[in-house]
């Protein structure tokens, strides 16, 4: 039906990574469809090489790329590439008028897809596909997979791909952690305070892990995350290795296959963990397992279920914070008790 694909995926990490879920039901039904991504620089490396993508385009939001002459050399190039179909799972502006004035023949987006706010962007394209489910219900990957099997008129379930690359970072850091039998995996501060599970309670479940099995401890996330990291090990009372800001996305992911357990609160990190099959236990606040949950077989996942949850409150509007009753009602005991699950017989 269609050749030559453009999908519009202008999101977060984790978000880019469950929209390739989509890609792989097309690829399934159609193998011979070439499928290019545009994604922002920072996840670039979450496509590059993934076995559903086949080209990618960058698009820098920074105001010093966005002038008028660079985006019109952007629609020349689209435009250029000849593609037959464009897929939004964004809803955004920019790539809604980037797609028109390439004149992409086929231009498709949802009604919705992060809110149930209505969109004028739906005017700029040819096709709008009806979501009728909860968002909050269902998983986010479902809704991604609804746009292609409502717009192709196919069925099945696919799950997000990730690249898989050998990475001599990921062996460097791994050989600085002491010789112990299990690895574990820690990302402890989220992209906001609502998602950020408190320092004493990661220190906490890592002291009591550490009385139990004999197991090295490694600290993964962004270069921003680090300094606060380093505070989370003060906490925890002995050397624990930071690797916040030393991998890429795809010596990440090789961290998440040699681990023996990762335990996180709700990250893209947790979404490229997910592919690889990891054990791995998340702690939701303020947002919902039920639409966030990992796609992973050996993912447990935990939430108190506040009233006011899932929440778009900023911080300082949470009427419980600074220890907001979603993340403090997630007790270290059953994460203490799920990690034993996943690791089984101690040291």
């Amino acid at each position: 039906m269609f050749k030559n694909i453009l999908v519009n995926a202008l999101v977060n990490l984790g978000d880019v990574v469950l929209t390739t879920s989509a890609l792989a039901l097309i690829k399934k039904n159609f193998p011979e469809t070439k499928i290019t991504m545009l994604v922002k620089p920072v996840v670039k490396d979450a496509v590059i090489d993934n076995p559903v993508v086949d080209d990618v385009i960058i698009l820098d939001y920074r105001a010093k790329e966005n002038s008028f002459g660079k985006m019109r050399a952007l629609i020349k190039e689209i435009r250029r590439r000849n593609f037959d179909l464009a897929i939004s799972f964004d809803r955004k502006l920019r790539p809604a008028l980037l797609t028109f004035l390439a004149r992409i023949p086929r231009r498709v987006c949802p009604t919705k897809v992060f809110d149930n706010n209505k969109s004028r962007v739906t005017m700029l394209y040819t096709d709008v596909i009806e979501i009728s489910h909860d968002l909050n219900k269902t998983l986010q990957a479902e809704t991604y997979q609804e746009i292609v099997r409502k717009f192709f008129g196919i069925d099945g379930h696919e799950t997000p791909k990730f690249p898989q690359k050998n990475s001599p970072v990921a062996e460097k850091l791994l050989a600085r952690l002491p010789d112990k039998k299990f690895k574990i995996a820690l990302c402890v501060k989220g992209t906001f305070p609502l998602k950020t599970w408190s320092k004493e309670y990661f220190a906490e479940v890592v002291r009591e892990l550490n009385k139990s099995y004999d197991a090295a401890f490694f600290v993964v996330g962004a270069p921003n995350d680090k300094d606060y990291a380093d505070e989370v090990i003060r906490e925890i009372g002995f050397d624990v290795e930071n690797f916040c800001g030393e991998t890429s996305l795809t010596d990440l992911a090789e961290l998440f296959r040699r681990a023996d357990l990762f335990i996180t609160v709700d990250t893209g990190a947790t979404h490229i963990a997910a592919t690889t099959g990891v054990k791995m236990i998340t702690m939701y606040g303020c947002t919902s397992p039920d639409r966030w949950h990992p796609i992973n077989p050996n993912a447990i996942a935990f939430t108190s279920r506040e009233n006011c949850c899932p929440c778009t409150f900023k911080a300082e509007q949470c009427p419980t914070f600074p220890k907001p009753a979603c993340l403090q009602n997630v007790t270290p005991a059953q994460v203490i008790d799920a990690a034993k699950k996943q690791l089984g017989v101690g040291n």
